[in-house]
Order: structure tokens, then C-alpha cells, then sequence
């Protein structure tokens, strides 16, 4: 990570920020706004970036709040990546979701489905598995029964 400039006071955007920051619904966003605070070394921006660390479902956004509290000289500890569920009951909302289509549904269906009735569940898998996720996604779908 590249050494930032930082500021020892809020940015004018603040608040859009901070909405951003804890956006269950885009974790890209959360990301972007995570970097963004990231400048602003201020008790506020710290509480966001503890939150991120502990509560984030996408590592790659607990792992940016990560180094930006050690930039900061705060004590954080990285948490170990989650191997199996991201989201607690995932598979509980993959079997309803697949269960509220048609017995001849397409994967693209339920994964259509799946966004639209739990976008954070969606989203968090998706920031989590990357590029792999519609394989991933595919191959959950195809072993639920």
C-alpha cells in the first residue's frame, strides 16, 4: 500500500462517506468510501474503519481497514478469512430462492432471483469470491436440492 497523505479532519463528504462505508448492498462502494476515509485520521474515521475490520463479510474491505488502522499507528488485528459461509445462513437463502422458481429454472433465473431478494447476500459473496463467483455461484446452485 502506497503511503497517503493523510488529514487530521473530516473530508466535506463525510457523511455520504460514511453511509457508503456501511452499505450492505454494494461492497465495491463500501470499498471505494473505505479508501477514501482512509486520508482522514480522525477518532470518527477510526470507529468506521474498527467496524469495517470486524463486521465487513468481504475480506478484501476488512483487509483495506486493516492497514489503514496500522497507518494510522492504531493496534488492529487482521481476522482469518472465513472458509466456508460469509453470510450466516446462506444456504438456507439459496434453498428458498431456488425453491420460489419453477422446477425448469435456469441458473441465470436464480441467480436473477437471488439478487433481487437478498442483494446483501448477493453482494457479499460476489466481493468475496471475485472473479470466480458466477462459477462459484453456478455450482451451489447446481448442488442444492
Amino acid at each position: 500500500m502506497n503511503k497517503k497523505i493523510v488529514n487530521n479532519e473530516l473530508p466535506e463528504n463525510y457523511e455520504e462517506l460514511k453511509k457508503a462505508a456501511n452499505r450492505t448492498s454494494n461492497w465495491k462502494a463500501r470499498y471505494d468510501a473505505v479508501e477514501e476515509l482512509g486520508k482522514y485520521n480522525t477518532s470518527q474515521v477510526i470507529d468506521i474503519m474498527r467496524s469495517r475490520l470486524a463486521n465487513d463479510p468481504v475480506y478484501k474491505i476488512q483487509e483495506a481497514a486493516y492497514h489503514i488502522l496500522l497507518e494510522f499507528g492504531e493496534e488492529a488485528a487482521l481476522p482469518a478469512r472465513k472458509k466456508f459461509e460469509v453470510i450466516k445462513g446462506a444456504n438456507k437463502v439459496f434453498v428458498r430462492v431456488k425453491k420460489s422458481l419453477p422446477a425448469d429454472h435456469t441458473f441465470e433465473e436464480f441467480a436473477t432471483k437471488l439478487k433481487r431478494m437478498r442483494i446483501d447476500v448477493y453482494d457479499a459473496y460476489e466481493g468475496e469470491k471475485g472473479s470466480d463467483f458466477k462459477t462459484w455461484l453456478e455450482n451451489e446452485w447446481t448442488n442444492l436440492k
